[in-house]
């Protein structure tokens, strides 16, 4: 029987990469998101199955549950985002909220539903995809630096939780990873001031690189636990320091 594993957030981006190297690892994989048509097709071209999930959605994770089924191996927190980059006395609250409820209480809401079936297993693991904005403060970027900081915390607080139990509790911390989608909604659509944040940064991570450090993390031994993985592109020493070529 093959091992399953649950990826949230795998329409695009980190999580759909993530998907087809679990499907390339010999996992099936659950793959849910929001957007139906491109879920579907991922789901479709790896051997996996589609849920149409919004992780802010009791309901919606409630049927993720459900589809999941008794044993779970893997589960991969990816949900979750950016929304603007005003300082903190300008920023939409509406912002706030959204990051929070995607990052934070969605990745509360799947493990919850999901953890039943990780102690299941024998030997379950819960991966969480946070970011290096959940480590180090930069301008701008207060409510996702809060989001993903929360996101560490609810890590570690479960590593502790959990210890008795045959899950381990791991975290990824990506820092600048190019995808097509990030940056875009992070501006509202605005390509030209997304396209900005990569400029003459010759070579970002790409979603691939995060999906193959996941690969890594959960197909070590059950008694390894890779706490925290950070990982960032070569050029880019911090969130704020990055060396673009002109």
């Amino acid at each position: 029987m093959s091992k399953l594993a649950v990826v949230t957030g795998a329409s695009s981006g980190i999580g759909e990469a993530t998907a087809r190297r679990l499907a390339a690892d010999g996992f099936e994989v659950v793959c849910a998101a929001r957007r139906a048509d491109r879920i579907e097709a991922v789901a479709a071209e790896i051997g996996g199955r589609a849920v149409v999930c919004d992780v802010t959605s009791a309901d919606d994770v409630a049927r993720l549950a459900a589809e999941v089924g008794a044993r779970l191996d893997v589960l991969v927190n990816n949900a979750g985002g950016a929304l603007g980059l005003a300082p903190a006395a300008d920023t939409d609250v509406a912002d706030w909220r959204g990051m929070f409820e995607s990052n934070v209480i969605g990745t509360l809401q799947v493990t919850q539903a999901l953890l039943p079936a990780l102690v299941a297993s024998g030997a379950g693991t819960i991966l969480n995809v946070g970011s290096i904005a959940g480590r180090v403060a930069y301008e701008g970027g207060s409510g996702y630096v809060a989001a993903k900081h929360a996101v560490a915390a609810l890590t570690e607080t479960l590593r502790l939780e959990l210890v008795d139990q045959p899950v381990r509790v791991e975290e990824i911390a990506p820092g600048m990873v190019r995808t097509e989608e990030f940056a875009l909604t992070r501006f509202g659509g605005d390509q030209e001031r997304a396209d900005k944040v990569y400029a003459g940064v010759s070579e970002p991570l790409v979603a691939q690189d995060v999906a193959d450090a996941i690969g890594w993390m959960v197909s070590r031994p059950a008694h390894v636990n890779i706490d925290l993985l950070v990982i960032k592109p070569r050029v880019q020493a911090a969130p704020h320091k990055v060396h673009r070529e002109s």
